[in-house]
């Protein structure tokens, strides 16, 4: 027991001077002091507690569209179900169109100083040359008695001060009366909604969006989430059931989100008989609304108009498009228990490319995530094309992509697709997985970046899709300027933006998947994830414990250096040795030393390839005292036995870019085959800077390389070889040319 004691005080004393000397920074410590400790409403299995609540509100309203005015204006009726253990004395409402009035932050500055040469459009991103009457006139707020509810605003945010408290467990009813003139989306940066003016034939395409007033989340974790809308940083928001009345010009087509209550009034006869037969059409889409319809359409304008009714339930937000441009196609998609009708709705202007591939591509995606995550839950998906945006709304989303003259690059129709299939994804990730946009915006662009590329893989895999190397030319940039993904997103670089919370959480997950966790295991604990915070709101605490909790892998090293630090994976083979043994034992009597000679390389020196050959050691019978109390003894002729005839091979690897990962080893032989071993993140522990790995092979290697699937985005292959590489390999050609 003393001898023992002994051994591990002196490893104790090690490590605490090698943690000193080395700047120990405890990289495989539990990450319990980055995130919330879990309590009742959120357990440390990171599914929703016992007592986890979540606000409800239900909204009721009448909107009608003045195209000539291009303005909105509505009334609303809120239902708001407080299920908090707190009495409110007021409310917090998202009036997210105040982000446009002239005073108030623009991010047209963050693409450049006023200079020579500049166009007129980003001159008026910065100065905004053009004032526009932006921002909502709000008519009353009032009670279910139609008493007036005083207000104050605060830029995006309006807080409603409530006559009375709302007391624990029950429900209030108030309204709203509003009106506000709807953005020219050409004129602002990062425009997500507002309309699109077609010269030609004299139309517009309106996206609304973020076009009511709403309540803001109320939850255990930050009270009120009541950040201003700053346009990067998106939404968080509550579910609830919607019936909403949609008044527009009688030759209008509405997309919207919800299910069509009213389709005998605002459809014609052929129409109807249309979509009955496209309810049926599961092979391809078929024309609701034809080109040449469209096209008539856009010549004649009435001063009528038509009233559209939608339902919509268990959605945390509503969206809808409007024009007189639009040809319309939709398609059913069975899934396991319902069928869902995929739908495009595009001007002209998007033909032959959005007949062809848009509701493809939302089937697709229906079909992928459904399989990955779990099954669609709602009546329809919507495509609808516009310029210059990717959006999402539950059950339907706006999508840039648009041929030149009916023509279309590779390229371009692959990020086409790329979008739709990205934007109907959020339909799960946050529309329903109800993550805290606004906090956490890669809890959601990076989970869904992660299916929707798996789609892409799967059902277009001749187009390009992220991997482990597209996240490369970003983690080798500058770290001074560089933020962990756990920021948020209106505190980061627009430099930074997509690969900070788009690419970099998707090759994580990637790597979890592909090479950490493994498939099967990774993708069962992912759906439990999913479905454990179905229609509720989960913070990154609940993903990362979830993961945990499903896999029996620890993975707080993982999260730690991927998602807390800009550290970069930059493993350097810094040292090979090579010993092989040879069968040269003369045994006199069974109390001769038994030797075996060992060769290895030049006495250990590092030279530039194998061809010193390998050095003579000498590997001795183990002394008794070796074994201390121990009574048995090896067969050690048995094991040297097993030695006669292999290579042994000691590699070294240091960690440059101090993000720990797995090591995958390939040994390429002299007769030309090659194999790969894989170690796991654990051989770090010890050591988080550099290890030493001893492997018997039977062949002789010719070459060892680390990494050889770039599995792992090391950011420096030219040191992950030994021999050295002289000449860039193809991967860091890949990086050299996408950093260009």
């Amino acid at each position: 027991m003393n001898r023992l004691f002994t051994f591990l005080l002196s490893i104790l004393i090690f490590s605490s001077s090698f943690a000193q000397d080395q700047n120990y920074q405890g990289k495989f410590e539990p990450i319990d002091n980055l995130i919330p400790q879990p309590n009742v409403y959120r357990s440390a299995s990171g599914a929703p507690g016992k007592a986890y609540w979540q606000q409800h509100a239900d909204y009721k309203i009448k909107a009608k569209l003045d195209e000539k005015n291009n303005t909105i204006s509505g009334d609303e009726t809120i239902t708001y179900y407080n299920n908090s253990p707190d009495d409110l004395s007021y409310l917090w409402i998202q009036l997210e169109q105040n982000v446009n009035k002239k005073e108030n932050e623009d991010f047209g500055y963050a693409f450049g100083n006023v200079r020579d040469s500049m166009n007129t459009r980003h001159m008026q991103f910065l100065t905004r040359a053009i004032d526009f009457p932006a921002g909502y006139s709000i008519k009353y707020i009032k009670d279910s008695n139609g008493n007036a509810i005083k207000s104050l605003v605060n830029n995006t945010m309006m807080k409603v001060l409530l006559n009375e408290p709302l007391k624990s467990g029950e429900s209030l009813i108030f309204s709203i009366g509003w009106s506000y003139h709807i953005t020219d989306r050409s004129m602002y940066l990062l425009s997500r909604e507002g309309y699109e003016y077609f010269p030609e034939d004299n139309n517009t395409v309106y996206l609304i969006a973020h076009w009511f007033p709403r309540l803001a989340v109320y939850n255990d974790t930050e009270g009120w989430q009541n950040k201003q809308f700053q346009k990067l940083g998106e939404f968080a928001l509550e579910f609830g059931d919607y019936d909403v009345e949609i008044t527009v010009p009688a030759d209008h087509i509405v997309a919207s989100t919800g299910d069509l209550k009213n389709e005998t009034d605002v459809l014609s006869k052929v129409q109807q008989q249309r979509i009955a037969k496209a309810r049926k059409s599961i092979d391809k889409p078929l024309m609701i609304v034809t080109p040449e319809e469209a096209k008539a359409n856009e010549k004649e304008k009435t001063n009528k108009t038509k009233t559209w009714k939608y339902r919509a339930e268990n959605v945390r937000d509503f969206a809808f498009a409007s024009s007189r441009k639009f040809i319309w196609d939709a398609q059913a998609v069975p899934l396991e228990t319902h069928t869902v009708m995929a739908m495009s709705f595009y001007p002209k202007e998007g033909l032959p490319v959005w007949s062809e591939s848009s509701t493809l591509a939302v089937k697709n995606a229906l079909e992928v995530f459904s399989e990955a995550v779990f099954e669609y839950p709602y009546p329809v998906a919507i495509s609808v094309n516009t310029s210059n945006i990717g959006m999402e709304f539950p059950m339907i989303s706006f999508n840039g992509g648009r041929p030149v003259n009916g023509k279309m690059s590779d390229n371009a129709k692959a990020g086409m697709i790329g979008t739709i299939v990205h934007e109907v994804g959020h339909n799960w990730f946050p529309m329903i997985v109800s993550s805290d946009e606004r906090q956490w915006m890669w809890m959601d662009e990076g989970l869904n970046t992660f299916i929707s590329q798996r789609t892409m893989e799967e059902r277009y895999p001749n187009y390009p899709h992220t991997e482990s190397k597209s996240i490369v030319p970003f983690m080798s940039g500058d770290k001074s300027i560089m933020r962990p993904i756990m920021t948020t997103s209106d505190n980061d670089l627009l430099s930074q933006f997509g690969a900070n919370y788009y690419l970099k959480p998707t090759v994580g997950l990637q790597m979890l998947r592909n090479s950490i966790v493994g498939k099967e295991l990774f993708d069962q604990a992912f759906k439990e994830y999913a479905n454990r915070w179905k229609y509720k709101h989960p913070n990154p605490a609940d993903l990362f414990r979830t993961l945990e909790d499903a896999t029996a892998v620890d993975l707080d090293w993982f999260y730690r250096g991927w998602f807390f630090t800009t550290d970069n994976v930059d493993m350097e083979l810094t040292n090979v040795k090579w010993f092989t043994v040879t069968n040269e034992e003369n045994i006199e009597n069974k109390n001769t030393i038994t030797k075996a000679n060992i060769k290895a390389e030049n006495a250990g020196e590092n030279t530039k390839d194998f061809g010193g050959g390998p050095e003579t050691i000498t590997m001795t019978t183990t002394p008794d005292q070796a074994y201390g109390q121990f009574l048995s003894r090896m067969n050690e002729p048995k094991i040297r036995k097993q030695l006669y005839g292999k290579n042994i091979y000691e590699i070294t690897v240091k960690n440059i870019g101090g993000l720990i990962m797995p090591l995958s080893i390939e040994w390429q032989y002299t007769d030309g085959t090659s194999e790969i071993d894989v170690l796991p993140a654990e051989i770090w522990r010890l050591n988080e800077y550099e290890i030493t790995k001893t492997f018997i092979k039977t062949k002789q290697v010719e070459k060892v390389v680390l990494d050889p699937n770039f599995e792992f985005a090391d950011t420096d292959t030219k040191n992950n070889s030994f021999p050295k590489v002289e000449e860039a390999s193809d991967f860091d050609k890949f990086k050299n040319k996408s950093k260009n």
